[in-house]
């Protein structure tokens, strides 16, 4: 009997412990739970034009190839743009969990890119509700022809864009993204104008304003469709120039994302595609393109 007793008491101080135990590795789960880090809101490095919030991983290299044809309004002229394509090669590094800094070379124009892009808050489930990254770059147009602009300076071939990227990741399936962008040009971008009588051009301002905004729908588990829209705040009124309207598709393949869309601006740095997007969806002018990424 005296046995029993100390069995059943035994039992019962263990029971007691377990039960508290278990009591606490679930409120040090919860806690952990309200202050997870939201994640993949974006799977690419890009929506479609504009950059996403996602970062390159902590010491990962990636080489990103991003291609665009010409124009598919000549038809089977150029074999609907092919004759016309340009590529840029970017090579990205992530130096730290929060900060990525890249390197690029597009042969539009000949214009080469150093831009550092950098996690300023992360979207939280019980925390902050978006996730903010800066984003800075500097590109260089290396075409520009002295023969053309009097007293060129090598200045005069730089272009400075700063980007605050705000997404959120509204549900398992859809993100958001705006994406307030300060664009300053030293060579301000011309637009020329031609009538019966004369030719006249037209100059930006050297600083220039827009807003992007862009989203993010999972159709299965490895699509998603994803649009982009760019906004110029102060582009002149006779500019020969559009916004940037984007819409593309991304497949996820073996932890890679390939991006296939269709966009009016063939540029691909940031001041190429929201102040000089030539082409008109009205009017059939459009491009093909897609970005590739490979991590080493």
């Amino acid at each position: 009997m005296k046995d029993s007793l100390i069995f059943l008491f035994s039992f019962l101080v263990l029971s007691t412990t377990a039960l508290a135990q278990d009591d606490l590795l679930a409120e040090l789960e919860s806690a952990t739970d309200t202050n997870q880090d939201v994640i993949a809101a974006f799977k690419g490095l890009k929506v479609v034009n504009f950059e996403s919030t996602k970062l390159v991983g902590k010491k990962d290299f990636v080489l990103v190839v991003a291609h665009r044809f010409g124009t598919v309004k000549n038809g089977i002229d150029d074999f609907f743009g092919l004759d016309g394509a340009v590529t840029q090669l970017k090579f990205i590094y992530g130096v730290n969990d929060w900060l990525n800094l890249g390197v690029a070379r597009s042969s539009l124009q000949k214009t080469y890119g150093v831009h550092a892009k950098y996690r300023l808050i992360n979207q939280q489930t019980e925390g902050s509700p978006v996730t903010v990254v800066g984003y800075n770059l500097v590109s260089i147009n290396t075409a520009l022809d002295s023969d053309l602009f009097d007293n060129l300076n090598f200045s005069d071939r730089l272009t400075y864009t700063t980007q605050v990227l705000v997404s959120r990741k509204v549900s398992e399936k859809l993100s958001l993204l705006v994406a307030p962008t300060f664009i300053h040009e030293n060579l301000a971008t011309r637009s020329t104008v031609v009538t019966d009588t004369e030719i006249q051009t037209f100059d930006e301002e050297n600083n220039q304003f827009a807003v992007g905004l862009g989203g993010r729908y999972k159709l299965t588990k490895r699509w998603s469709i994803n649009v982009d829209y760019g906004i110029h705040l102060n582009r002149n009124k006779n500019s020969n120039f559009n916004n940037p309207f984007s819409i593309g598709f991304d497949l996820e393949t073996g932890g890679h994302v390939f991006q296939m869309h269709f966009t009016n601006a063939q540029p691909m740095f940031e001041d190429g595609f929201i102040v000089r997007g030539a082409g008109d969806w009205t009017d059939g002018d459009f491009f093909f393109g897609f970005n590739l990424s490979r991590t080493f």
